[in-house]
This record gives structure tokens, sequence and C-alpha cells, in this order.
């Protein structure tokens, strides 16, 4: 997580550890919300570049960014969609049934 947290704050600009609970517990949001979407908990690796480029994205789009919201959540949108519908990402190639 830390070497995460220190990814997203590059990404966001944050040179302050003030925030650091906010920003883990929204890089946490950001991981449950792609497993929601179908993204396979095993694949949620934080060492992933697109994974933690998504994370970054939702992270920007609720913290500090608010002119800039829809643009980041469109982006973050399509970046959970891509993942979402990729057997690289997601555990229906091992589903039963």
């Amino acid at each position: 997580m830390d070497e995460a947290l220190k990814a997203v704050k590059l990404a966001a600009r944050i040179v302050t550890d003030a925030f650091d609970s906010e920003i883990k517990r929204l890089i946490n949001a950001a991981l449950l919300d792609l497993n929601v979407a179908g993204v396979d908990g095993e694949n949620v690796l934080l060492t992933n570049p697109l994974v933690l480029t998504a994370v970054a994205t939702y992270v920007k789009m609720h913290f500090g960014e608010p002119d800039e919201y829809e643009r980041l959540k469109a982006s973050y949108d399509e970046q959970k969609a891509q993942m979402s519908m990729s057997t690289g990402f997601t555990n229906w190639s091992r589903a039963d049934g």
C-alpha cells in the first residue's frame, strides 16, 4: 500500500502527508469499486500499471479536483469498463457453469 500511496500522491500532485488516511481510504474504495464491476480481486494488484492508473484517476476524481470531476469520472469509468471486459482482469474464464 505504501508504494501505491506514493504513486497516487505523485499522480495527484500531493506533497503533504496530512491527507494520507483519506487517500488510503479512497485507494481502498477504488479497489472495491473495481471488484464490484467484475474485476477479479486476485487481479486487482496495485503493481499493475493499468490498475494503478485507474486508482489514481479515482482518487483525483474524489480528492481536490472539483472542476475536473466529470472529465475524471468519464476517464475512470472507461478504464473500469475496459478492465471489466478483459479476461486478463476478470475470472470469467475460470467460472464454473
